[in-house]
């Protein structure tokens, strides 16, 4: 699909292109400073809380725009910004990128950029973090059978604390850890199992596994900063359609990393008045 014949392919200006259909993301040498200009006009939109984040987002849907669709341009952009960070680092060629996902929309994002990266010859371990052996959103628990059969991506259910801790075993050669575990929606003290699987992504910065997570790092508040313990502490942070406030709080700031943020197709005319 070329960038002119999606409708929703241009909203503010040239350079606001779908993840989907903008040809300047397929470039091999892609680097997170050219994503962080392909995407600058995103950045400096005003920023957001998570409760306008999410009114915005079912506004879209009201106007025509399915979940489905936002959620696969979100994980497009994941799968992105990976192949970014990738080639920002000196990571081992061919090492598995292990993408840790939650049971909600935040783990489905991380779902899909598992197919993409899979369909661009990455090998993928997609890890689900929760009790129920599939996602507990009509469009996650889609993106996760999408993933059956994929010959470069295994599918992993993890389900309390001792099989998630068995993802230590050989994390050190992860070539990148996404933290596709929790979005806007956190509140209070984290969960098992998804407490141990931050701990997971801690042990794994600390062995130079570099952390990408999705929309905000788990734990921190994506309206005001505020993070429980453990947290995740991230070395690039992927948010979707605009700035978010908490992460321009002096903890969201240090938690998040570098913060990008990707177009997924939400109308202006969906945002708060």
């Amino acid at each position: 699909m070329s960038p002119s014949s999606d409708p929703q392919a241009i909203r503010i200006g040239q350079e606001d292109y779908l993840p989907s259909c903008d040809p300047a993301l397929a470039r091999p040498d892609l680097d997170l400073g050219m994503l962080a200009d392909r995407w600058a006009v995103r950045a400096g939109l005003p920023a957001m809380t998570a409760e306008q984040m999410r009114g915005a987002d079912l506004r879209a849907q009201r106007l025509g725009t399915s979940g489905d669709r936002l959620m696969e341009q979100a994980g497009i952009a994941v799968a992105v910004t990976v192949r970014a960070l990738l080639n920002s680092t000196e990571r081992p060629a061919g090492a598995v990128i292990l993408i840790l996902c939650g049971a909600g929309n935040n783990g489905g994002d991380g779902l899909v950029a598992a197919r993409h990266l899979a369909a661009a010859g990455r090998r993928v371990a997609a890890v689900l973090v929760g009790s129920e052996p599939r996602p507990g959103t009509p469009d996650a628990a889609r993106n996760w059978e999408r993933l059956a059969g994929l010959a470069t991506v295994e599918r992993i259910h993890t389900a309390s604390p001792r099989e998630v801790h068995v993802l230590l075993s050989g994390l050190e050669k992860a070539a990148v850890v996404v933290d596709a575990l929790l979005g806007s929606g956190v509140r209070g003290a984290l969960r098992e199992p998804i407490r141990s699987a931050v701990t997971v992504i801690s042990q794994a910065r600390q062995l130079g596994v570099p952390v990408l997570s999705v929309d905000a790092p788990t734990a921190v508040d994506l309206t005001g900063g505020t993070a429980s313990v453990p947290v995740v502490r991230a070395d690039v942070t992927v948010t979707f359609h605009r700035p978010k406030t908490g992460l321009r709080t002096r903890i969201g700031k240090a938690l998040a990393g570098r913060v990008l943020v990707a177009p997924i197709g939400i109308p202006p005319e969906a945002d708060p008045t």
